[in-house]
């Protein structure tokens, strides 16, 4: 490949008519199921469209089904129970004043639907053997499958949670937390072998990984504390990707995407090793916004192996601002001046609306912000193949 291609992370702004459906559904109240089908099936439509309009190179179906990029495996496996209980008071480390990190959403102990809802949330109890059920991921692939028919793609992926991030859950049946955590290992496994078979790119959402590394130290624990929390979690990984090709695989991971201070995120250079340990071909790592956009520099120091790839974040969801394309060229170009320009592609921070009810921005910047970061990509290309790259 002679250009710099281009993808983003997953989660794209669903529209109204979704959006009330899988509200409803959140809240147990049920809906019109073939309407929703109709809706859904029309939604992934436009949303690919929109991306190979703005000329994405990796696409995706904007996890226009999902309620979150968590909870959504909830409703996949059997032995789990959704709970609407009181919300819990945050729980902030002692000596912490809460209005620095109320935004970070660090300490809540359960999932509010909307701003409006706050005397209950939403918990899930493990109440049985962990099981998958594959119908939804299939109307995906079929959906998806049918959106991309006759378009010029260069491939398409899906996304899906990693076992370590599915944390917010109590456990009601299995000896352990861990031991829950390779059920759902195993579970996912079935999931990720049933994207890969169908000839889709699998992008594994690892937020949880990260972010969990600040909030551990917030509460206290030290880094040996934190090392055998995650650990077992990148083995229980590379058990769920087990058999996948690597080329197949990227992961993702960024230290939350909550719009927070972030003054207590951990420097990427703390965990870079455990991201390289997942048996992954590419890393989508956010690089574009002001808590972490200097960690490109990592790379200046810490080997990457020769056939890994880095997907920066080069726009991000944290603000309003649309990056100017120029931006966009210098992060991808200093990056890939580093690692080499065949190992760099261009993608964001993180989803534009990883739980439905919580949109980062509004839809018209997501778009402006993808068309700035294939238009960035272009400039980038240009700068780094010259004559020889495919859009000068």
């Amino acid at each position: 490949m002679d250009r710099v291609l281009t993808t983003h992370v997953g989660s794209l702004i669903r529209p109204p008519e979704v959006t009330e459906a899988l509200r409803r559904a959140w809240h147990g109240e049920g809906y019109e199921g073939d309407a929703f089908e109709r809706h859904l099936a029309e939604a992934v439509a436009a949303v690919v469209a929109r991306q190979t309009e703005i000329g994405l190179d990796i696409v995706d179906d904007g996890e226009m089904s999902k309620p979150s990029w968590i909870s959504y495996l909830y409703e996949r496996v059997g032995g789990i129970e959704a709970r609407r209980v009181p919300l819990a008071d945050r729980m902030l480390p002692e000596g912490l004043e809460s209005g620095a990190h109320l935004a970070t959403n660090l300490y809540t102990n359960y999932v509010q639907w909307d701003d409006d809802d706050v005397a209950e949330g939403t918990t899930w109890v493990c109440t049985g053997p962990i099981v998958y059920d594959s119908s939804a991921l299939d109307r995906d692939i079929v959906n998806l499958a049918a959106a991309l028919a006759g378009r010029d793609v260069l491939d398409a992926f899906v996304p899906a949670v990693a076992p370590g991030s599915v944390f917010w859950i109590a456990n009601e049946y299995y000896a352990s937390e861990d031991e829950m955590m390779w059920a759902f290992a195993d579970a996912l496994h079935e999931e990720y072998r049933r994207i890969v078979d169908a000839g889709l790119v699998l992008s594994v959402d690892d937020a949880v990984l990260w972010h969990r590394a600040g909030a551990m130290r917030l509460q206290g624990a030290s880094d040996a504390e934190y090392r055998r929390w995650a650990e077992p979690r990148v083995e229980a990984l590379n058990h769920a990707l087990r058999g996948i090709p690597p080329e197949r695989v990227r992961y993702h991971v960024c230290s939350g995407s909550n719009h927070g201070p972030h003054v207590h995120d951990v420097p990427l250079r703390e965990i870079i090793d455990l991201v390289l340990k997942v048996d992954a071909q590419a890393y989508q790592i956010e690089q574009a916004n002001a808590a972490h956009e200097h960690e490109w520099r990592i790379w200046e120091d810490t080997a990457l192996p020769d056939d890994k790839i880095v997907v920066p974040g080069v726009v991000t969801h944290h603000t309003m601002m649309v990056e100017h394309p120029e931006l966009v060229a210098q992060r991808i170009t200093r990056l890939a001046k580093l690692i080499g320009r065949e190992r760099v592609m261009a993608g964001t921070d993180c989803g534009f609306a990883q739980i439905v009810s919580r949109q980062r921005v509004s839809i018209w910047t997501q778009w402006a912000k993808l068309e700035s970061l294939v238009a960035g990509a272009r400039i980038a290309s240009q700068v780094l193949w010259g004559a020889h790259s495919s859009v000068a």
